[in-house]
């Protein structure tokens, strides 16, 4: 009976010790982040959309930058839509996972999401499409041969994701919108 009671005592305290610094905190002017971890978003469909954006985007970059792409032109814009697109899409992801979205009522965030993926679909579509097209400027068996053809597949499996997430979008909103 003594342990329960010392183990309420210390839970008690340890307790009230949290409350103190909780009003430490808020008398500094600070408060604790409202931001909390939504982990049905990663297992929604735009959630796995989006993580494939997130690793096929990178592929294309890190291939492509690997290599010297510099001397062809075309290759430079697939790299500013990829890192472009890349950057972007985990800022969302981050913004979505944390329902930090929730905080800012004021942003379309369906309408957002359906013009960045659009966009972004119509985009790798024509990055592919270039990256592909670049492969004769480079000699076959070659390192960057390979990374280039490696970011065309992965390209387009972006493309693939951007085009998914769009649809996704629409038919949420859409939905959303026959509600009203």
């Amino acid at each position: 009976m003594e342990i329960d009671s010392e183990s309420r005592a210390d839970s008690t305290s340890t307790i009230t010790d949290r409350t103190r610094k909780s009003s430490n905190i808020e008398s500094l002017g600070l408060s604790h982040s409202k931001l909390a971890y939504d982990g049905n978003f990663i297992r929604s469909a735009s959630g796995a959309f989006m993580a494939g954006e997130i690793v096929f985007g990178l592929l294309v970059w890190t291939l492509i930058g690997g290599t010297e792409y510099l001397h062809v032109p075309a290759l430079v814009w697939v790299m500013f839509v990829s890192v472009f697109y890349w950057a972007l899409t985990v800022i969302l992801f981050l913004i979505y996972l944390t329902m930090a979205h929730t905080r800012i009522p004021q942003i379309p965030w369906k309408i957002s999401g359906i013009c960045f993926n659009g966009s972004a679909s119509v985009l790798y579509l024509a990055a592919a499409v270039i990256c592909g097209i670049s492969l004769n400027v480079a000699i076959k068996g070659r390192y960057y041969f390979i990374s280039w053809v490696a970011s065309t597949i992965f390209a387009s499996l972006a493309m693939v994701c951007y085009a998914g997430n769009t649809v996704v979008n629409f038919k949420s909103w859409r939905t959303k919108s026959e509600e009203t």
